[in-house]
């Protein structure tokens, strides 16, 4: 929270309640929340019930790098390195929906390479694994 409160002021954003709120949620969470999911506890904390507010707030927090939009789970997730320039890769294990951010480097990998002998010119990459977390592979019996 302190690191985004320190890039709206250095950036001259407005960190506004429902989006300081938005991003509480998600840090809360500890899995990706889906729009409506938020949308539910902006509510319950008196943001209004219009879909509008929780979209316009997750905007701003992913366009602003505070959080980042699963598209496997067509949710959304606080990033783990605000603040840092980066491309996650997301682990999302298909029992719990528990999704894990780790860093990548697409632009320095196989796909880049390949994209950069066809001329293509990559503007965003999206990394999702789906497999089994930690967790529920303990809890699976043998």
């Amino acid at each position: 929270m302190a690191s985004a409160e320190a890039s709206c002021a250095d950036d001259g954003l407005r960190f506004t309640p429902v989006r300081r709120a938005a991003l509480e949620i998600l840090l809360g969470g500890h899995k990706a929340m889906g729009a409506y999911a938020v949308l539910e506890r902006l509510r319950e904390l008196g943001f209004g019930s219009q879909p509008a507010v929780a979209y316009r707030a997750l905007d701003f927090l992913v366009s602003h790098g505070f959080a980042h939009k699963v598209e496997r789970l067509n949710a959304f997730i606080a990033c783990a390195a605000p603040g840092h320039d980066h491309t996650p890769a997301f682990m999302i294990c298909r029992v719990c929906d528990t999704v894990a951010e780790a860093p990548s480097a697409p632009a320095r990998g196989a796909l880049a390479r390949e994209a950069e002998a066809s001329g293509f010119v990559i503007e965003r990459t999206v990394i999702e694994a789906e497999g089994v977390c930690p967790s529920c592979t303990k809890a699976a019996p043998e």
